[in-house]
C-alpha cells in the first residue's frame, strides 16, 4: 500500500484529503504544518507527498525543496487556492512537481498523484 505524507494547515482540507487517499488504498500520515511535515518526513517512509503551498509556518516551496534535497526526483503534488502555480516547475529541483488548484475533485487529485509518480519515474500501485 503506497504511503503518501499529507501536509495541510487546514484540518477540513487535510481529512478531505486522507480520506479519498484512504478509499483508494493508500496509507495516509498527515501533517499540520510545514515544520512538522518535514519532521515526519525524516522519521518516516514515504512513496509521494500533497504539499500545500501557503502554510502558516513555512512555505511549502521550502518544504517540497527540503524534500528534494533529501530525495531528488521524489513524487510530489503541489496544492494551492492561487490561480498561478505554473511557476513551481521553473523553481530549482522542484522539476516534475505536479500543482493542483483548489477546490479540487478527488479524480483530479489520484491523477495528479500518478502524474507525479510517472515524472519521477516510477508508479503508485494503489489503484490510481
Amino acid at each position: 500500500m503506497p504511503r503518501v505524507l499529507v501536509v495541510d494547515d487546514q484540518k477540513d482540507v487535510r481529512a478531505m484529503v486522507s480520506i479519498v487517499l484512504r478509499v483508494n488504498q493508500f496509507d495516509v500520515v498527515e501533517a499540520e504544518s510545514g515544520v512538522a511535515g518535514l519532521k515526519t518526513f525524516g522519521e518516516e517512509v514515504f512513496d509521494a507527498a500533497i504539499v500545500d503551498i501557503f502554510l502558516t509556518d513555512i512555505s511549502g516551496i521550502e518544504v517540497m525543496a527540503a524534500i528534494r534535497e533529501r530525495v531528488p526526483g521524489f513524487p510530489i503534488v503541489a496544492v494551492s487556492g492561487m490561480t498561478t502555480l505554473d511557476f513551481i516547475s521553473e523553481a530549482p529541483g522542484l522539476a516534475g512537481v505536479i500543482c493542483v488548484q483548489k477546490p479540487f475533485r478527488p479524480n483530479g487529485l489520484l491523477q495528479a498523484l500518478r502524474k507525479a509518480q510517472t515524472a519521477a519515474g516510477g508508479e503508485l500501485s494503489a489503484a490510481v
